[in-house]
């Protein structure tokens, strides 16, 4: 028990001033992780965000999405855009020894003949960011239009100019999607999946068409010598939101949580502007989406720290006393130090009770439609979704991450 206590105040430890093994220093973290999960929501329970000298890693879960955007493509990206947050929701529980992980995601887009055919027909979309945000803006920023589609080259693209982790522990991934033949492009898609697995970099395909034409256009062949995941989808599919009787409330919970954001630093009212106009694209779909989006902003994995006081102060990132005015909205640049820090701590408390409710509503959410996809004829389609979270859920046990 004295152990423990020693080890309190995490900041002030290094490696240097353990004075026990490793091993058991790890050991120790790990069951003041295990208790504090058994004495909170665990779903609002913020990543752990290590202090310089700490020996356990901050896992990371890393995602690449490659979306063919040329003229047949529509579907796959519709899909895209309506099922991320399904996924996010997915892996919201996801820890690893006892650590909650960061998400980070990355869109890139090719095959679209607006883009540069010096590139390869090939754009960035949206580098890898824990911003959900700015990940919902680059998916429904895509358009559709004819082009070459490259595999090989798009692939080789990502590996190269992404900030890929350096951790064999944590999960690194690209997911590709298009129709075209893999094969396709003057980069051979064997050159770039060998880059990849020298990294680290887990390559999965997702042929949008035909399975066994998937399989003779080398769609199958790439996920192989990667070590991942081939699977075909019908990208025409529409994704149905059922519609529930929780909706109406999530959605102005959804509303009342983006008040209890506190835009700061130069980019501040920008991504909050952000945040209100993904709001709107969800809603634009259907309720049932925004309900979807709603219950992952109450997750660990929606971060805002580059922008938001909030989640910045509580990561460490800024410095309330000694933070320029100038950074500050205007309504707190009168305060002083101590009522900023209590202005900041009641927001805080305020976010986390509206949390509360919407994961608990979106747990009984989830139950009504899962009752109610059940009386539905049984269809055996795979989409985006299911291609995303079988191949992730596959490569985290590999990872020692547990979902649940």
């Amino acid at each position: 028990m004295k152990l423990f206590k020693k080890m309190n105040v995490p900041g002030l430890l290094t490696v240097a001033a353990i004075a026990v093994p490793i091993s058991m220093a790890a050991l120790a973290i790990h069951a003041s992780q295990r208790y504090a999960a058994n004495n909170q929501e665990v779903s609002l329970k913020p990543p752990v965000i290590l202090k310089p000298g700490q020996v356990t890693h901050q896992p990371k879960i890393q995602l690449a999405i490659l979306l063919d955007t040329s003229s047949s493509m529509s579907g796959l990206i519709d899909q895209s855009r309506q099922q991320i947050w399904q996924v996010v929701n997915e892996f919201s529980e996801a820890t690893q020894n006892g650590v909650k992980p960061v998400l980070e995601v990355a869109v890139f887009e090719y095959g679209n003949s607006n883009l540069n055919n010096e590139n390869g027909y090939i754009r960035k979309v949206s580098a890898l960011t824990s911003e959900l945000d700015q990940v919902s803006e680059a998916l429904f920023s895509l358009t559709t239009n004819g082009g070459e589609e490259y595999c090989g080259y798009v692939i080789n693209t990502a590996v190269n100019d992404l900030n890929w982790s350096d951790s064999k522990n944590d999960i690194k991934s690209i997911f590709i999607a298009g129709n075209e033949p893999f094969t396709q492009g003057p980069v051979p898609f064997r050159k770039a999946i060998a880059k990849a697995k020298k990294k680290g970099i887990v390559v999965n395909t997702i042929h949008a068409g035909n399975h066994q034409q998937g399989m003779k256009t080398g769609w199958k062949d790439g996920a192989v010598l990667a070590g991942g995941n081939f699977m075909s989808i019908n990208h025409n599919h529409q994704v149905v939101h059922i519609n529930a009787p929780q909706d109406k409330r999530l959605a102005e919970l959804n509303s009342q949580l983006n008040k209890t954001y506190i835009p700061y630093g130069a980019e501040g009212k920008k991504k909050s502007e952000r945040q209100a106009m993904q709001d709107k694209n969800s809603s634009s779909v259907s309720a049932g989406l925004l309900a979807k989006r709603a219950s992952s902003k109450a997750s660990s994995h929606y971060r805002n720290s580059q922008w938001d006081l909030v989640d910045a102060e509580k990561e460490g990132k800024v410095d309330l006393d000694n933070i320029d005015e100038k950074e500050l909205p205007e309504k707190m640049r009168t305060m002083s130090k101590d009522e900023r820090k209590n202005h900041i701590k009641q927001i805080s408390g305020k976010r986390k009770e509206i949390q509360q409710e919407i994961l608990m509503l979106s747990k009984q959410r989830n139950d009504f439609v899962t009752k109610e996809k059940s009386k539905q004829a049984k269809k055996n389609v795979n989409t985006m979704e299911e291609a995303l979270t079988t191949a992730i859920r596959s490569q985290a046990k590999q990872k020692n991450f547990d979902l649940n």
